[in-house]
């Protein structure tokens, strides 16, 4: 399946996002399941690529790490807030427990009088999932709102279904842009691919450094490029691991 040349895919810094890309996107976040074969296709490419591969992902890391065990690489979570690097260094902003108690509270009332949302506290965010019930958009809106009043630090990022109270400051463009002037990514050439709007920020970043950008699925984006589903990415994906092994370039 070929969508771009790659002139020189020995350089790569690759940059993925995780869900919708690397997994199909499930009704509740722990229901997902990395495949075998991505695992695979996912060691061989970072062994390829000399360890220039990383996860930007709005998961936590420690979640991400148990998804992709015992695969491991840098990885970037809860959208650039958190980041590990290559060399195993944490980086990241802090929020308020205080903060994510309250905010917690407060979902949970509208939980318990609807029933369909899925609320998940993160380490430096909380969100609020309404993909069982998209008629109540709006409510969760309304009291996220409420939510981010509560602290001018606090900003809301909205998801395919999903709404997050999380800090500002940090974005996963941001986190592209922190790993691209570290070894091993640094001098290589980004690609980035991700399926939401909340990777249109790493987007921008990767097409200013002269990068390849890939949107999976519909949608307004940025991106160079665009897959039609995560399974025609994956495909793509472990034949690019061939080309690699292979040390041919993509025609």
């Amino acid at each position: 399946m070929t969508l771009f040349e790659l002139k020189h895919p020995d350089r790569l810094a690759l940059f993925l996002d995780f869900d919708g890309t690397l997994v199909e996107i499930a009704e509740k976040p722990d229901a997902v399941q990395l495949a075998e074969t991505t695992r695979e296709t996912l060691t061989r490419l970072k062994r390829a690529l000399d360890g220039a591969l990383a996860i930007v992902t709005g998961r936590d890391i420690e979640k991400i790490d148990a998804m992709l065990a015992p695969f491991r690489c840098p990885v970037a979570g809860v959208h650039g807030l958190t980041r590990r690097d290559a060399l195993g260094r944490a980086h990241g902003a802090l929020i308020e427990a205080t903060f994510l108690d309250e905010a917690q509270r407060r979902l949970e009332r509208l939980a318990r009088t609807e029933v369909g949302l899925l609320i998940e506290r993160k380490s430096h965010a909380i969100a609020i999932h309404y993909r069982g019930r998209p008629d109540l958009e709006h409510a969760c809106l309304e009291v996220m709102e409420g939510i981010a009043r509560l602290d001018d630090r606090v900003r809301l990022v909205r998801g395919k279904m999903v709404i997050e109270a999380r800090p500002t400051g940090g974005d996963k463009g941001m986190a592209v842009a922190d790993f691209m002037m570290e070894p091993p990514f640094s001098g290589r050439q980004p690609l980035f691919a991700g399926d939401d709007v909340t990777d249109e920020d790493a987007f921008e970043v990767v097409n200013r450094q002269g990068g390849l950008t890939l949107k999976i699925g519909p949608g307004e984006t940025c991106a160079q490029y665009r897959v039609a589903d995560t399974a025609s990415f994956l495909a793509w994906l472990g034949e690019t691991a061939d080309t690699l092994e292979k040390g041919h370039a993509i025609d």
